[in-house]
């Protein structure tokens, strides 16, 4: 998965309109236009189409924890020069302010099943002897069941 797809998924999810967008990554004290939110939101194959690079959606991230937590006091965590499926997910994870139990909840939502040490292992450090690689599939299939949770009546345009 691209950080754009994912960045169309979260703001399909959570209903952002551009503004919204430019607010979030306001939050995490990081300026854009409407131009970069619109070319990083286009389709691959629109000649406008740009791809939103690793520190940029980690900005993104940061300013969606922002705003679904509350900022926090003082500076700004710096954001992932290099993110990986493991990372976001933890960034999903804390901004939606989950539990474990609450992430194989909506893990069943996208019908998979998972079990609590295959989720723990996703959120170990890397150099951890039980540390697993978050594939596309399981990231895909998160965002798939906070979609069926937040815009539980509107699956007109639910990603495969």
């Amino acid at each position: 998965m691209t950080n754009n797809d994912i960045l169309r998924r979260l703001r399909y999810t959570f209903d952002f309109n551009d503004s919204k967008m430019i607010a979030v990554f306001g939050l995490a004290d990081h300026q854009v236009t409407r131009a970069q939110v619109s070319s990083w939101l286009k389709n691959d194959s629109d000649p406008d189409y740009q791809s939103c690079n690793d520190a940029t959606f980690a900005l993104f991230l940061n300013g969606l924890i922002n705003e679904k937590r509350g900022k926090r006091e003082g500076a700004q965590p710096a954001p992932e020069q290099s993110l990986t499926n493991n990372i976001i997910f933890r960034k999903l994870k804390i901004a939606l302010d989950m539990k474990d139990d609450d992430i194989l909840a909506i893990m069943e939502l996208a019908d998979l099943r998972i079990s609590k040490h295959e989720l723990s292992a996703f959120f170990r450090k890397a150099d951890h002897k039980h540390y697993r690689e978050c594939k596309d599939q399981i990231l895909r299939n998160f965002l798939k069941g906070i979609q069926l949770k937040y815009r539980p009546g509107d699956q007109s345009e639910t990603f495969e």
